[in-house]
């Protein structure tokens, strides 16, 4: 009790609390629904109209005049609208990819180079693109590291030309213009790069473009005098740069994959590459080799024979080539690659230190599918 008579420690009584005010909340809560709603119906038929009424611009007709566009691999409906509406094919981008939306044949489109006309309708240029016949060339596409295997599957997947074409030029190496140092192989000088052909291209024609594509490079970094200045074989030179195409993915790591591999010659080392062995065996892609790959006996085996390989396992791009003949100046005898997905390599200059940088890579590979 206070001293005013009243009792502090109950409430006084309170009247019942009206429940007025819950109803307008659920009034206007009910409002605001209603008005959503009839906001998306009103914006979705303004959206319908607007489509009906106003559909993207586009020209009419076939079009008019000539002119040549390119598709590269990996373009977009919206990629190859971008193209077409640079070269004035079509009117609007939106046109395009709404033509491409509507026709499930769009995502048959091949790489190329297309006769199109200027001022087309958007469903006129796509059926040109569609149909194919209208490809004057065919761009072929060859990544770094491939082997002269791959580049004739490569080639097959992306023209009309055989394996059996491929493999029957590549039994003469004579009818190919390969450098005298290159001792009748192809294996490493025909090089990686995006080829335009034409109809009719032979698998000689394609096959000497990439060989005189080789001597353009090699041309341009100063390949047989700077390899001679270092005191190597041009023919060696094209050789450690396919290996290092093999082992390393990242540009930063070129030149040091470049000085272990000289650095194991000059030691007397076999140089023990798993790509070398993955060559022989068929078994590229693949992080680990076995006992029994190992064992094969070929001069490709390097751990089975010392020195290099008696020639390139794969393509080198100019990058690697330029790494074979300007390695990063350093003492590491070891590499491995660490985290396969990244490409992250570690070096080293002893035994122990190379063992444990292997036990990072057996710790990834346990959280790991890519092992």
């Amino acid at each position: 009790m206070s001293s005013t008579g009243i009792d502090l420690t109950e409430p006084a009584h309170q009247p019942p609390r009206s429940k007025r005010g819950f109803g307008c909340l659920a009034a206007l809560f009910a409002l605001a629904v209603v008005v959503v709603g009839l906001y998306l119906v009103v914006t979705k038929g303004i959206e319908y109209l607007d489509a009906k009424f106003n559909p993207p611009a586009d020209y009419a007709g076939e079009g008019r005049g000539s002119v040549t566009v390119e598709i590269v691999a990996g373009d977009t409906a919206t990629d190859i609208a971008a193209t077409l509406v640079d070269k004035d094919v079509v009117a609007s981008l939106e046109a395009f990819t709404d033509a491409a939306a509507d026709d499930p044949d769009s995502t048959s489109i091949q790489p190329g180079v297309y006769k199109m006309r200027k001022k087309m309708s958007a469903a006129a240029a796509l059926g040109l693109l569609i149909g194919n016949s209208n490809r004057v060339e065919v761009l072929v596409s060859i990544p770094e590291g491939l082997s002269t295997e791959e580049i004739t599957a490569a080639i097959t997947r992306q023209t009309d030309i055989s394996a059996q074409a491929v493999r029957a030029v590549l039994d003469r190496p004579d009818s190919l213009d390969l450098p005298p140092y290159a001792r009748g192989q192809q294996e490493g000088y025909l090089f990686p790069a995006s080829y335009p052909i034409g109809p009719g291209t032979t698998a000689r024609q394609l096959l000497a473009m990439m060989t005189d594509r080789f001597a353009q490079a090699a041309k341009d970094i100063d390949l047989v005098a700077r390899a001679e200045e270092a005191g190597v074989n041009p023919h060696d030179v094209v050789t450690v740069a396919s290996l290092i195409e093999a082992e390393a993915s990242r540009p930063e790591d070129l030149g040091k994959v470049a000085r272990v591999i000289y650095n194991r010659e000059e030691a007397g080392i076999a140089l023990q590459l798993d790509s070398t062995v993955h060559y022989i065996a068929g078994s590229k892609g693949k992080v680990f080799t076995t006992d029994e790959q190992r064992a094969i006996d070929s001069p490709y085996n390097t751990y089975l024979y010392p020195g290099l390989p008696p020639g390139a396992i794969g393509a080198p791009g100019e990058a690697a080539l330029s790494a074979a003949l300007d390695p990063t100046p350093g003492r590491w005898l070891y590499f491995v690659t660490v985290n396969p997905d990244t490409g992250k390599t570690l070096f080293a200059r002893t035994l122990t230190g190379h063992n444990a940088n292997v036990n990072k890579l057996e710790d990834f590979c346990l959280s790991s599918d890519t092992c």
